[in-house]
């Protein structure tokens, strides 16, 4: 299994590092930007901290602190970025995955019941493209399904596009505001809506089944991985699964947290992120990275951390 298995033997304690550290105000409070999929794992790893470090205050930003004084955020490999998102310092901790979807009973699900669409399929399906073959040109099957695609700057839409070699304004159908998980409102209101979303907003992290009234659509994938990437999967079945395999249907995606500054007190949040809250990630739904590059990473804070000593 594609598991973070770094034995980090620490020979910087990171509550000494801290006490030699401690020009960072102290008292100062630290905020989080996060799309709403992986704030519980962010508040998880906020709490956790907090055990460890009380000196200093970290919290998810809410209202006008999005807009000013974030310290720390949460993007993706694909995400459009800019200067305002620290786009240039990153550290992945992990991956999200995206898994097509539609309201369970509607007619979209009746209508797309047992295509086990591949990628091709997904293409006709979501977007709008001049470049499609002729086969596709003609195929009229999915013209009335409608597709629901996010139009926030954090949602997972341009990760799910650029999988299948899309942009994100190459969506067919209604574009939504707000949050990703307002796609799944959409798809309840509308029998014939089609969507996408990423694990976290389609699996209820307590039963680590898939919410009621959502329905996972039907790949074109081995016969050994369909039961395991269907409604009849637990959440961690399609974990495994996705850290496992390579499955050309599904896009998967790093995510790590971005900063401008990096001071004492987010290097040490991040160091401890890596060594320690990467084992929350199954937990909230998110995937682990390989141990190759979750190495990388881990010495690219730890090195950052040494040297302004």
């Amino acid at each position: 299994m594609k598991k973070i298995a770094i034995v980090v033997l620490l020979s910087i304690n990171i509550s000494a590092i801290w006490a030699e550290n401690h020009s960072t105000n102290a008292s100062s409070v630290r905020y989080v930007k996060t799309p709403r999929f992986a704030r519980p794992l962010v508040e998880k790893w906020i709490t956790e901290y907090a055990k460890t470090q009380p000196g200093v205050e970290f919290q998810i930003a809410k209202g006008n602190n999005s807009q000013g004084n974030i310290d720390l955020n949460v993007v993706f490999d694909n995400q459009d970025t800019n200067s305002e998102d620290f786009s240039h310092n990153i550290v992945y901790f992990g991956e999200f995955a995206v898994l097509p979807v539609t309201a369970s009973g509607s007619e979209a699900a009746k209508m797309l019941e047992g295509k086990h669409l591949n990628s091709k399929k997904l293409k006709q399906l979501f977007f709008l493209n001049d470049d499609f073959d002729e086969d596709a040109k003609k195929s009229k099957q999915y013209e009335k399904l409608v597709i629901y695609s996010g139009a926030n700057a954090s949602s997972i839409a341009s990760s799910f596009a650029h999988n299948f070699g899309e942009e994100s304004s190459s969506f067919r159908g209604k574009r939504i505001s707000g949050d990703d998980l307002f796609l799944n409102t959409a798809l309840s209101k509308d029998p014939l809506g089609v969507s996408f979303n990423a694990l976290p907003n389609i699996f209820d992290l307590q039963s680590r089944h898939v919410k009621s009234g959502i329905t996972i659509i039907g790949l074109d994938v081995k016969k050994d991985l369909e039961g395991s990437l269907s409604d009849k999967a637990t959440l961690d079945e399609v974990i495994s699964v996705l850290e496992n395999d390579k499955v050309q249907e599904v896009a998967v995606e790093k995510i790590g947290v971005s900063y401008d500054k990096a001071d004492d007190a987010v290097n040490l949040f991040l160091q401890w992120v890596l060594t320690f809250g990467t084992k929350y990630n199954h937990e909230h739904g998110l995937l682990n990275l390989d141990n190759k590059l979750a190495q990388a990473q881990f010495d690219k804070v730890k090195s950052v951390l040494t040297a302004q000593k």
